[in-house]
């Protein structure tokens, strides 16, 4: 890679189901947040390649009480971002509940409240388009079978023009089962472009799948429709759902993502030009690039989203999320640095799948090393606190205060169908009740569990092989619980969370 080329993945980690749009310079992305919160992540870049985690656009999801459990792959499905009438909209489909829209007059808010547009069961990957030539609105949205018992069509609406309703029962504008060897056809992103109503949408499934695009002269169709990315003979599995962006200067360029295992949906770049016949074509001719000449905008700096946090004030960096509604007092503030967390009480303790006040980020997709340096402060027998692998399956070491009042190095495991924790490795004394925790990540996202109760690090258990949820990636991530009982628990103190290159 040159200084005049770039490398994919741009986004090496789990950016679920991204969509992108431009507004003067900038460039702003959002993707799947599913049950964790805050929800509805906000990117920004200025050359499409590097680009920072400038906030969220959802604090909490609604209704809070579906939320206050974690619902791993639930919540927040594949949502649409756009620039209109001087506004940010999202809109985003819950397969368990509808349609939703917020918006804000600037990307870091204040953002609406979500508004259920359209409820339903089964309603996800939704799509707002503005005709400025006729100022008519209209949506477009996908069926998840799970939920409706339909998939593979795309349902088209006139929508208000103030997004706050639609307009018509609804017509089914591309139907997957009528086009020969399509399947499982989804995540429609909607454009007016040279006189054709344009689909981007993906079909084929997150790990084998394809890119398809449709055009019609009218919204409600007929659209013809042809594979636009597909793997080829590259190693670039699934590549597909994502946005097309336009640079200032009319460059074209494709934004998608690739399903990777345990790392989740890792987000690609793609050049995208207009071919002799007026239809997209995509990476080189149609198969993904691994490396490219970079979009022709002023340079930047390198960068990418936050991974460290020395928890300044006992604040956490904007990269963290919990997995269900936070709830009071889980972490709270001082005038010191460090993340001091609340043992939580839970009848839960044995499996961390189950508890809400998990605080989570993604799982790097190189090889890398997460380290956090802990401190227990509770005497609560039972009392735990650590740093873990957080997915189908988990992993975990940490600190725990035994029934005698020592406070023991513990490492503990659990596997997918197993409903709760086990030892990985003989727990050890921990007589100060403080340890440096780590977990090297390595190909295949093998994890290599150590720690330092004060003689240097030593290995623990055997490698752990990190799992995704049915649609989230793994995460890393810090707790701190405590068994049921009566009054308060004490708490955990993490400082120095690093997550360096291996």
């Amino acid at each position: 890679m040159t200084s005049e080329t770039y490398r994919n993945p741009v986004l090496d980690a789990d950016w679920s189901d991204p969509d992108v749009v431009r507004v003067g310079d900038d460039f702003y992305l959002t993707a799947s947040s599913f049950g964790r919160a805050p929800g509805l992540p906000l990117l920004h870049s200025r050359d499409l390649v590097n680009w920072t985690l400038v906030g969220h656009a959802l604090e909490r999801l609604e209704p809070a009480g579906e939320f206050a459990a974690p619902r791993h792959d639930c919540g927040v499905w594949a949502p649409s971002l756009r620039y209109h009438d001087e506004r940010f909209w999202i809109f985003w489909g819950d397969p368990d509940q509808g349609i939703f829209q917020i918006n804000a007059p600037q990307i870091r808010g204040p953002w609406t409240r979500p508004h259920l547009l359209k409820a339903g069961k089964g309603l996800i990957d939704p799509c707002p388009l503005w005709d400025e030539e006729t100022g008519e609105a209209y949506l477009v949205h996908a069926w998840a079978k799970s939920r409706s018992g339909v998939k593979n069509r795309l349902t088209g609406h006139r929508m208000r023009p103030d997004g706050t309703g639609l307009l018509d029962e609804g017509k089914v504008i591309v139907d997957g089962d009528r086009i020969p060897g399509w399947f499982t056809l989804e995540g429609p992103k909607l454009y007016r472009h040279d006189g054709w109503f344009w689909i981007l949408a993906p079909a084929g499934g997150v790990e084998t799948g394809w890119q398809g695009a449709f055009r019609s002269r009218g919204f409600f169709g007929p659209y013809e429709e042809r594979i636009v990315l597909e793997q080829k003979d590259t190693d670039v599995n699934g590549p597909h759902q994502g946005g097309w962006v336009r640079t200032p200067s009319g460059e074209d360029w494709f934004l998608h993502f690739q399903q990777r295992g345990a790392y989740g949906r890792v987000v690609h770049l793609q050049p995208m030009r207009w071919g002799p016949d007026d239809w997209p074509v995509l990476g080189d001719d149609g198969a993904p690039v691994a490396e490219h000449r970079r979009p022709g905008l002023p340079p930047q700096p390198p960068a990418a989203p936050a991974t460290d946090d020395d928890f300044p004030g006992g604040r956490y960096g904007r990269q963290w999320q919990w997995t269900a509604n936070p709830g009071d007092g889980w972490a709270t503030q001082h005038s010191g640095d460090g993340l001091r967390l609340t043992c939580v009480r839970s009848q839960d303790a044995h499996d961390l799948r189950k508890l809400p006040h998990v605080l989570t980020q993604r799982l790097p997709g190189a090889p890398c090393t997460a380290e956090v340096e802990l401190r227990l402060d509770s005497d609560e027998p039972g009392a735990r606190a650590g740093l873990a692998v957080l997915g189908d399956a988990f992993g975990w070491i940490g600190l725990q205060r035994g029934t005698d009042g020592t406070v023991h190095l513990v490492h503990r495991f659990a596997e997918a169908v197993a409903e709760g924790e086990r030892d990985a490795a003989h727990p050890r004394l921990a007589a100060e009740g403080r340890a440096r925790l780590r977990i090297e990540i390595g190909a295949g996202a093998r994890c290599r569990f150590s720690a330092d109760v004060g003689d240097g690090f030593r290995p623990s258990g055997p490698v752990f092989a990190a799992t995704p949820w049915r649609w989230v990636g793994a995460l890393l991530g810090l707790f701190a619980l405590a068994p049921v009982g009566q009054g308060h628990a004490g708490a955990a103190a993490f400082t120095r969370f690093r997550i360096s290159a291996s």
